[in-house]
């Protein structure tokens, strides 16, 4: 056999079918693109996006905070911005939820599950354009506290791992929203179970200590996953912080990871295989 012979048995076929790693970077950029132009043609969603974090911080740091007091002492908001923070990061839940669910409702589920594209690459391209956006609503709630007066105590790099964590569960949470927006099938209903996160992300540390709650309460918002988060990036913020006995609290970043790596596994193969399946 010639050297020429075997380079064109070598060569991939005219027409041949791109490998799964190939079609899988492609489609992600592809669907990335797709909910990146939605925001573009839907400023109002984008400034809602931006606006929102800007007057929690006004609402909480100046109305509320007015009258709240951090045990051992410490800044009010010093205390409220890493809350905020793990709050932009849990609310992928719900504009990704209602998402899914309209594409299934009006038929764009069933028209790309119809076409030769990888169905975790469609996914996988949807949670990193969310995840774009939240870096861009993070820099500005960033730039916000620190006019409020707030900073990063321990330096840059633990900065950037408190920010790190807080994309990483943003990042899940938009796997949680996208299985349960497929599943409702819906956007009406979808909006509607929005309602039902709001308790779930209110009952946490993030606004204040868990101290001042009765003790079967307590135990609940010490071992919500939303409280391990905050938990975390105010020690790596070195931010004032009232952690309490639980285990979460005491080993807030290990329970963070853990807590992310749990519902990740879960709810990631789930959420491909509803989209592959939805309908059948």
């Amino acid at each position: 056999m010639t050297v020429a012979t075997v380079h064109n048995a070598a060569r991939p076929a005219a027409g041949a079918r791109p490998s799964t790693a190939a079609r899988l970077v492609s489609d992600t950029g592809t669907s990335m693109l797709r909910i990146l132009l939605n925001y573009r043609h839907s400023p109002g969603l984008l400034a809602a996006s931006l606006g929102v974090p800007v007057v929690m911080v006004v609402v909480f740091g100046y109305v509320f905070g007015s009258a709240m007091q951090v045990p051992g002492g410490g800044d009010y908001r010093e205390f409220l911005m890493p809350g905020l923070f793990a709050m932009v990061a849990t609310n992928g839940i719900m504009p990704t939820m209602v998402g899914a669910a309209r594409d299934v409702g009006r038929g764009v589920t069933d028209r790309l599950r119809s076409m030769p594209v990888s169905r975790t690459g469609l996914l996988l391209g949807q949670t990193l354009a969310d995840l774009l956006v939240t870096v861009v609503v993070l820099a500005l709630l960033t730039l916000v506290g620190l006019a409020t007066g707030w900073r990063a105590r321990h330096g840059v790099a633990d900065a950037l791992g408190a920010f790190g964590l807080l994309l990483l569960f943003r990042f899940v949470m938009t796997w949680v929203g996208t299985l349960l927006g497929l599943a409702v099938g819906k956007e009406e209903a979808a909006g509607q179970l929005s309602i039902v996160v709001f308790p779930v992300a209110m009952l946490t540390n993030a606004y204040v200590p868990t101290t001042g709650m009765p003790g079967w309460l307590r135990v609940i918002a010490d071992w919500d996953p939303i409280s391990s988060v905050v938990q975390a990036s105010r020690e790596l913020f070195g931010n004032p912080s009232a952690p309490g006995d639980a285990w979460p609290m005491q080993h807030a970043l290990l329970s963070t990871l853990l807590w992310c790596a749990a519902l990740l596994a879960v709810c990631g193969p789930l959420a491909v295989r509803k989209f592959a399946t939805h309908g059948r």
